[in-house]
């Protein structure tokens, strides 16, 4: 397995560089599997150990790698050392390399990779994932689903690596809009469309309201009179926001059943309406506080009383913001959670309030505001159903389900499925998955329908494909040949190649938790993918001898368990059939 390897390479360079073998681990990386020629297995950047203090690289980096490799000897398990450009190379054992990645593989099974010393010493965590936050009472909108994806994906990952995850969904269910939206209902709302289709109508009125408010000042009076009720905790008001509330949580639990996220806290802005007055009350005690000639307050973040430094943190008619409402939220999370880190998954647009939002803490005082971090991301363009503009995420999902179900139908090798609707939905999703994490995590990107349903290249729908293709080798020839296996039986270069790219699959794992980035996952799936396409087409399982039949199917199952994994780090549920 690569952390055996690597310990082994370490313990040889230990001996030569007067190193302890401890920190020489994450010099030694997987060498990329190369198309046009077998390489070696795992190298050692000599410049990582030659940088001096400004960080520069010596001119000599080269002749070093030179001398080091000559000082280094061949056994039982690296076979070859040489040197390319400014690094040692090492070549493992074939033999030994096939049995100990393949072992190591199934005895692993869903924590391949994650064992690796590349996480030696790693602490558990306590971790609060801050994602999706669709506002209470408007239909789910795309603009949300990049957060809920990538959120999960996250917190998939931190609870892998062995961390005590708390996912929270943080609803916009407070505010001016809600003002809008209670005026809006009393003038034109109506109960049996409320109770027939409650997000539908919800949406219809909202968007009435604000037509009607620009035009009639009094209506944007009565807006801001019943958000005033609201925040006074006003009975009648608050009962018709609650119900508001209630139904569009009702309907967002149901969406997200269908993305396969779940919550473990169903929090909101509401929650904080009153402990919000409270951090006025404390940042006006502690003369952070200074009211505007507006009558509004703010807090000075320059430290020198320069106005475009300054936060609004309370209107003139001394309710709360959006930044009251998250610094109260902090100062709650971190009073029931104790967290080490608290990650929040925003648009890229949001990243200068949570700016505000870790500088106002620390002026309060919370040395932990070092512990949160934003994630940003940038905006889909394009993401627009057939039937118009306004893109909510079930109309996106029902396409998705359709036009994957009609391309199933029109393919000859399609297999009859039990519930093909769900099928499709789960090969909707992967492709909806992929072309999301395919980039930056900070790049906008333009959505592409018909990327999204492309078998071939590098689409999520390949990689169901290429799951289901291998699951159904092993269904056809697993009763006969996974037994016992002959390692000598593998050693064609595709055989090779494939055990070389598992041998990376730690360290994708390991950039990835580092950076927080799927794209590192998702390029390792595909090569993996295209890597098990090629081998499929030469080395066949069938009419072959009963040992080469066993080694070759021994490997495809690697395969399948080893994306099946990394495809569930990214929120997707292999397919077995297609």
């Amino acid at each position: 397995m690569a952390c055996a390897f690597r310990r082994s390479i370490a313990c040889q360079l230990s001996k030569v560089l007067d190193l302890p073998p401890e920190s020489l681990i994450k010099s030694i990386s997987a060498v990329p599997v190369s198309k046009k020629q077998e390489g070696a297995d795992f190298q050692l950047s000599v410049d990582s150990l030659l940088e001096d203090n400004s960080g520069r690289s010596r001119p000599d980096s080269q002749a070093k790698a030179d001398r080091l490799a000559e000082k280094l000897k061949c056994g039982s398990v690296v076979s070859e050392i040489s040197t390319g450009p400014g690094t040692v190379c090492f070549k493992i054992n074939r033999e030994l390399l096939t049995k100990a990645v393949l072992h190591q593989v199934m005895e692993d099974g869903s924590e391949y990779g994650l064992k690796s010393e590349l996480f030696s010493g790693l602490p558990q965590r306590r971790i609060v994932v801050d994602f999706s936050s669709p506002n209470v009472a408007k239909k789910f909108h795309v603009g949300h689903l990049r957060s809920t994806l990538i959120g999960n994906f996250i917190a998939n990952l931190k609870e892998a690596l062995g961390h005590k995850v708390t996912r929270i969904n943080y609803l916009g269910d407070w505010g001016l809009q809600f003002g809008l939206l209670g005026a809006g209902f009393q003038l034109f709302g109506y109960e049996e469309k409320l109770q027939s289709n409650p997000l539908q109508h919800l949406f219809e009125v909202y968007v009435q309201v604000n037509k009607e408010a620009e035009e009639d000042k009094n209506i944007a009076q009565l807006a801001h009179d019943f958000f005033r009720q609201l925040e006074l905790g006003d009975v009648q008001a608050l009962s018709l926001w609650q119900r508001f509330r209630d139904l569009s949580v009702t309907e967002y639990v149901r969406i997200y059943k269908r993305l396969g996220i779940y919550f473990d806290e169903y929090s909101g802005e509401s929650f904080y309406r009153e402990k919000a007055q409270a951090i006025l009350q404390l940042l006006e005690r502690r003369g952070l506080l200074q009211k505007t000639a507006k009558g509004s307050a703010v807090v000075d973040l320059s430290g020198n009383g320069d106005p475009s430094a300054a936060c609004t943190v309370m209107r003139a008619d001394g309710t709360s913001l959006y930044v009251t409402r998250d610094i109260a939220a902090a100062l709650d999370r971190m009073d029931k959670y104790n967290f080490d880190a608290m990650i929040y998954v925003t648009d890229k647009g949001q990243q200068k309030h949570f700016q505000q939002v870790f500088q106002i803490l620390k002026i309060m005082g919370c040395d932990w505001a070092e512990r949160c971090q934003h994630v940003p991301f940038g905006i889909v363009q394009g993401m627009r159903t057939r039937r118009g503009d306004v893109t909510f995420l079930e109309d996106v999902l029902n396409e998705i389900q359709t036009r994957m179900l009609q391309n199933m139908a029109s393919i000859k090798t399609t297999k009859a499925l039990e519930c093909p609707e769900e099928t499709a939905e789960k090969l909707g999703l992967a492709a909806l998955i992929i072309q999301d994490f395919r980039g930056l995590l900070l790049s906008d990107y333009q959505f592409c329908w018909d990327r999204v349903f492309q078998s071939r290249g590098d689409t999520g729908v390949f990689l169901q494909y290429t799951h289901a293709r291998l699951h159904s080798l092993e269904e056809t020839f697993g009763c006969g040949y996974l037994n016992d296996f002959n390692t000598t039986c593998l050693q064609e270069p595709q055989s090779v190649s494939i055990l070389q790219h598992l041998l990376r699959f730690d360290e994708v794992l390991y950039r990835s938790s580092q950076d927080l980035q799927p794209k590192h996952i998702v390029r390792y799936l595909l090569t993996l993918s295209h890597l098990a396409a090629a081998a499929h087409r030469k080395l066949q399982i069938k009419d072959s001898p009963p040992d080469v039949a066993g080694a070759r199917l021994h490997l495809f199952k690697a395969v399948r368990s080893v994306l099946a994994n990394g495809m569930k780090l990214l929120g997707i549920t292999p397919v077995c059939k297609m």
